[in-house]
């Protein structure tokens, strides 16, 4: 399941929402689907997020301080981009099995490929850990959007244990908050047709 579909889960789950998510609407899952609750259907993340947002406002995701609201929205921004082109996108996407890529031509993962996205990876990990030190989450002292974003993509790096969390234990503390919350139980559940998680996957802690 792609970051954008895991994030669009994640969000449904902190608003309690029992909408549909019908997966995607490329073979790259790339934009997820929803049903929201009186029929409308909505496609791709951010028209997804701005519907959530705005629709189902009882559980909010957006700071209402200004700046706040900017830095989560940064955030959510970096990681659906910058950080999944250089990150996810050479370990997910590499190691995940082809037909879960939507490639028609089997390989084995380009491992340059892979030691380039744990290159960027260490370096946002620090970074994101000492960004949770100082602020309690990401953008703020709540959880927003960007600690949801952000951590979509990281469960999808830790299914295949790319994560050396006992080398950043600032950012696994703050993992393990969120892993802890209802609206990941669903996430932890998930499985790839033949290749299973990382052993620590679904635990609580490491």
């Amino acid at each position: 399941m792609s970051p954008a579909c895991r994030l669009a889960r994640l969000v449904l789950g902190e608003k309690r929402l029992a909408c549909d998510l019908l997966g995607s609407a490329d073979p790259m899952g790339h934009l997820p689907v929803l049903v929201d609750l009186d029929g409308t259907t909505v496609v791709g993340l951010w028209a997804i997020l701005d519907r959530l947002e705005t629709e189902h406002a009882e559980y909010p995701l957006l700071p209402e301080d200004d700046a706040d609201r900017a830095e989560a929205l940064r955030l959510v921004d970096w990681v659906m981009t910058n950080f999944h082109d250089q990150v996810t996108r050479r370990i997910v996407f590499e190691k995940a099995s082809q037909g879960q890529t939507g490639s028609l031509i089997r390989r084995p993962p380009d491992m340059e490929t892979v030691r380039q996205g744990r290159d960027v990876l260490k370096t946002a990990l620090t970074n994101l850990g000492a960004t949770a030190e100082t602020r309690g989450y990401l953008a703020c002292r709540d959880v927003t959007l960007a600690d949801l974003a952000v951590a979509a993509h990281l469960s999808a790096i830790d299914y295949y244990s790319e994560i050396p969390w006992t080398d950043y234990p600032a950012i696994a503390e703050w993992y393990m908050r969120m892993k802890s919350r209802p609206s990941f139980r669903s996430l932890l559940s998930d499985r790839v047709p033949g290749q299973p998680p990382a052993l620590h996957y679904a635990e609580l802690d490491f």
